[in-house]
């Protein structure tokens, strides 16, 4: 697992700049994305423990989005690049460089986890041990919304991403990690990108029993 993930960091730190002036709207031209993380917040404050992570929080515009729905927010990144610049951009939050694969918190105390395009580097043989850590954080009842690229076909597809090597999943593979892990999948949202990328955008609600 090293040996992507220190490729992935290097290629992330490359574009810092580039990359967070890409989604400085924050959303604002994906009314879909949008939605369901409003939707993820929404039901994390009715859990009543709102300490959630953003998981792979690259500049740190979706930690700050979260905070403004109410929640407390942290966000942690591979990249130390980003995490500098997360740091500058939102002074008011936490951020903290961390592997997804080994977070830095305690056994079940997260509201909620958000995985925003984050996990689409992950070789498919080593996304189940990230998803049993996003588990792990959770409270029973916490909330895990994981967004990625979706693909129609049976099998996850490798592809050149624009900043490091990268997967697109059917929703039903990956719906079935989530089960597998712990997880009960319950809410799904599926559309065609804004872009020629050629994928689904994909997102999938669950939550830990």
């Amino acid at each position: 697992m090293a040996n992507h993930q220190d490729e992935t960091r290097a290629a992330y730190d490359g574009v810092v700049e580039l990359y967070a002036s890409l989604f400085a709207d924050r959303l604002e031209t994906q009314p879909f994305a949008r939605a369901m993380i409003g939707t993820f917040a929404e039901l994390v404050r009715a859990t009543g423990n709102l300490r959630a992570a953003d998981v792979g929080c690259g500049p740190g515009h979706l930690t700050a989005m979260l905070h403004e729905l109410g929640l407390d927010a942290f966000g942690l990144d591979l990249s130390p690049g980003m995490v500098d610049h997360a740091r500058q951009a939102h002074p008011a939050l936490r951020f903290q460089e961390a592997r997804m694969e080994s977070l830095p918190i305690e056994d079940g105390v997260l509201g909620g986890v958000l995985a925003h395009y984050s996990m689409i580097h992950t070789p498919a043989g080593e996304l189940p041990e990230l998803l049993a850590e996003q588990v792990r954080v959770l409270a029973p009842g916490g909330l895990l919304l994981v967004s990625f690229f979706g693909t129609d076909g049976p099998e996850p597809v490798r592809f050149d991403h624009k900043v490091a090597p990268a997967y697109s999943w059917p929703a039903d593979r990956l719906a079935e990690l989530l089960a597998d892990a712990g997880l009960v999948p319950f809410a799904r949202l599926l559309h065609d990108p804004a872009s020629e990328r050629g994928f689904l955008d994909a997102h999938l609600l669950a939550r830990r029993s």
